[in-house]
């Protein structure tokens, strides 16, 4: 089957998926972000505060998560999509008309759920589901909606803010949420067959079998891939989540770092598709220890950047490795573990993802409030990746064996 033809074929489903990590964006740290100096001026919150607030709702949110995503294997996409972009639009109407701090925690939580957890936990599931011999393709395609939002909404809303107030632009983004419940009915009207069920019994794991959650967790393999799944979440949260500070002490304007962040984008999307063949052809276990090495590159490269010229070769590695590891990620739950309980699965791995990028942020904005500059933060960060691939890949061999 051609690519041309898979796309043709799939169109429906895989516009779900594209749909849900889209709207995603609004609870994801990108995003959120590029409010940070406008709710810190508000509230009187330095990096530190803002940091611990943001963790704390994040942090409630990975816990809520591991009973949230387990829904996806009782209910069906199609059921849960609506009321999770409903309740996402709701809490991007509470940020553009709240006035108290200790408001923000609980905003956060629920744009974190709902937004970085269950959008992107659904579409996730969904293709993992949907889809066996064409999964790497599916869940490749399905994440284009990540990079969609990643290329277009940090350039329009800086650019926005400079004639709006933020505050409207949430409200904005509310209506846009709201909008996407109707239309993801309609994508999903007709369901997928044979697998539009949860008890889809397809695609086994490791040893021929299906996994169950419990199983998954005192098993070796889930522990060791944890530091990764956790540290890429939370430094690379973090890496955006700082990047008002990030470009303060590197003395380059804002506007000049979000218009690159679309190269990153561009490159993460060939990135991801690129994994998606390279996931149907050789597995995710034999790509996921090396998928990171080139985020550590591009994270030494921004330490000692001296212009944002030099910043885009950085972008380009990072790019590079986040976009494929999404999509590697996504299919390793379902190659390993089985698909019958993905769901409940996959949402230990998305409650880890959500855990690290509320830790991220707040232990690297620490750092700042000490007086340790992100720029230098990065470098540390660097080589606690480089350990976490050496982990992974005695763990993925041993696994194989």
């Amino acid at each position: 089957m051609t690519f041309f033809t898979f796309l043709r074929d799939n169109l429906r489903w895989l516009g779900a998926g594209i749909l849900l990590t889209f709207l995603s964006s609004f609870g994801q740290t990108f995003f959120i972000s590029l409010f940070a100096g406008e709710i810190r001026a508000e509230f009187g919150l330095s990096h530190g505060d803002w940091g611990g607030l943001y963790a704390m709702g994040t942090m409630v949110s990975a816990i809520v998560m591991v009973w949230a995503g387990g829904l996806t294997d009782i209910f069906r996409i199609r059921t849960l999509a609506p009321i999770v972009f409903g309740i996402l639009g709701i809490a991007c109407l509470f940020m553009a008309f709240n006035t108290s701090v200790w408001a923000l925690p609980i905003i956060i939580f629920v744009l974190r759920l709902t937004g970085q957890g269950m959008s992107t936990h659904l579409a996730m599931v969904a293709m993992a589901r949907w889809f066996v011999s064409t999964r790497g393709r599916a869940l490749s395609i399905s994440r284009l909606g990540f990079s969609f939002g990643e290329a277009v909404l940090p350039f329009m809303m800086v650019s926005a803010m400079a004639v709006l107030a933020w505050q409207n632009l949430w409200i904005v983004m509310a209506a846009v949420a709201f909008l996407g419940a109707p239309l993801i009915l309609w994508l999903l009207g007709q369901e997928r067959t044979p697998q539009s069920h949860a008890k889809s019994d397809q695609a086994l794991g490791m040893q021929g079998r299906h996994w169950s959650r419990k199983e998954a967790l005192t098993h070796p393999l889930f522990w060791a891939i944890v530091p990764t799944v956790a540290g890429l979440s939370a430094f690379g949260t973090a890496f955006f989540f700082h990047q008002v500070h990030f470009t303060e002490i590197k003395e380059w304007s804002h506007i000049s770092f979000v218009a690159q962040i679309p190269i990153y984008t561009g490159v993460s999307v060939v990135a991801m598709l690129a994994a998606g063949w390279a996931v149907d052809r050789f597995g995710a276990g034999v790509l996921l220890p090396f998928v990171l090495l080139p985020f550590s590159l591009g994270l030494v490269i921004f330490a000692f950047a001296w212009s944002p010229m030099i910043g885009v070769i950085g972008f380009i590695c990072m790019g590079a490795a986040g976009g494929a590891f999404g999509t590697i990620i996504a299919a390793f739950w379902a190659e390993y573990y089985g698909t019958k309980y993905i769901g409940g699965i996959k949402s230990l791995g998305s409650a880890v993802m959500v855990f690290g990028s509320a830790v991220g942020p707040w232990l690297t904005g620490i750092g700042i409030d000490l007086g340790f500059g992100f720029d230098r933060q990065l470098l540390a960060i660097a080589a606690y990746f480089v350990f976490t691939s050496l982990i992974l890949f005695w763990a993925l061999r041993a696994a194989r064996r």
